[in-house]
């Protein structure tokens, strides 16, 4: 490809998680070098409308807007009035920094799809699978990779917590710790499900492991293989576990990198890290989440996010950069992965 990468960053979307998404997105826009790309935003609001920022060419990009009233495009599929969905298939790639559901879940990356666009990330089956906790852990299991125990309760089940106390509920599709609790006792069970469903139509109640909290970064397609960032450890100071506030607040955790942990641990989880990522049928990019479980130092994975936050500061990006991968070049790399992946898959016979 010669000349300019035209670029165009998603930001936004309709979930809870809409705030963390302008922040990585703003992140981004600011380390995407103007000499290299051609960069425009489209930001989805909450009520899901899809507005233009800038226009293709060079000259800065306009901040996106956290409260912006200025005439929007249509929902999609409704064509967009001011030119978003030309704007898309103008690009040559898009980076969706969306978070959370209609977006980190499949339904973007299924609309790009459509659209033949290349795009940062994960594709839709895994995004998709990803996004549900509950179908996640049972393809790790599968998958012979250690994870937490659940029980999942859907609408019209009875409440049930089959793992004594404490215990975290959760949504089964939902992150940046939105609607989940950590339950302490029978009382506080129902409360915590409703709250739970507020968001999801499918709740987890999840084992509490008792151990140390760590995050591993992963970055690749299939071949050559994904690489693993050092793992890092969570320190959540005030807080009594790694909710909202502790990811999101000044001085809410504290990131350490390496981890306290020997060696062949550390490794461990590296090698996990990439086995879920590929299980999952993940590309780009992913964080994963592990507990080292304080009685026998097994390796038990959490979670696996494929659009972790983006800043420069979030922990997906520390973690490459305390192993020698800075932000502005880990971007570099997602945008090449993005392209190799569709020249790739242009090559198939459908």
């Amino acid at each position: 490809m010669t000349g300019r990468v035209r670029v165009a960053v998603l930001a936004g979307g309709r979930s809870s998680e809409h705030d963390v998404s302008l922040a990585s997105a703003q992140s981004v826009l600011g380390a995407l070098d103007p000499a290299r790309y051609e960069v425009v935003s489209i930001e989805i609001g909450r009520d899901g409308r899809w507005q233009l920022g800038t226009r293709l060419g060079p000259g800065p990009v306009t901040e996106l807007s956290r409260d912006s009233h200025a005439p929007a495009a249509e929902t999609l599929p409704v064509p967009a009035a001011d030119g978003t969905l030309a704007a898309l298939a103008a690009v040559d790639v898009v980076v969706p920094i969306l978070h959370g559901p209609f977006g980190e879940d499949g339904t973007v990356q299924g609309l790009l799809e459509l659209a033949d666009v290349p795009y940062v990330g994960a594709g839709v089956a895994a995004s998709a699978v990803a996004m549900d906790k509950d179908l996640f852990k049972k393809i790790m299991r599968d998958s012979g990779i250690p994870v937490a125990d659940h029980h999942a309760i859907r609408l019209g089940d009875a409440v049930e917590n089959p793992f004594g106390y404490p215990v975290f509920v959760k949504p089964a599709s939902l992150g940046s710790s939105v609607g989940i609790s950590k339950v302490h006792d029978e009382s506080e069970l129902g409360p915590a499900v409703a709250l739970a469903f507020e968001h999801c139509e499918k709740v987890l109640v999840e084992e509490f492991v008792r151990g140390t909290e760590v995050e591993c970064s992963v970055l690749g397609n299939r071949v050559p293989p994904p690489i693993a960032s050092l793992p890092g450890t969570i320190d959540t100071l005030a807080h009594e576990w790694y909710d909202y506030a502790s990811k999101y607040d000044d001085d809410g955790m504290q990131l350490v990198v390496p981890p306290d942990l020997p060696q062949e641990t550390i490794e461990l989880v590296q090698r996990r890290a990439v086995e879920s990522f590929v299980a999952c049928e993940c590309e780009g990019l992913a964080r994963v989440d592990f507990f080292v479980r304080a009685s026998d130092g097994e390796v038990v994975l959490n979670e696996l996010n494929t659009m972790p936050g983006f800043t420069a500061t979030s922990v997906y990006a520390k973690l490459f950069e305390a192993s020698g991968i800075p932000y502005a070049e880990l971007i570099d790399r997602l945008i090449a992965l993005a392209l190799e992946r569709h020249e790739r898959r242009a090559h198939l016979r459908y």
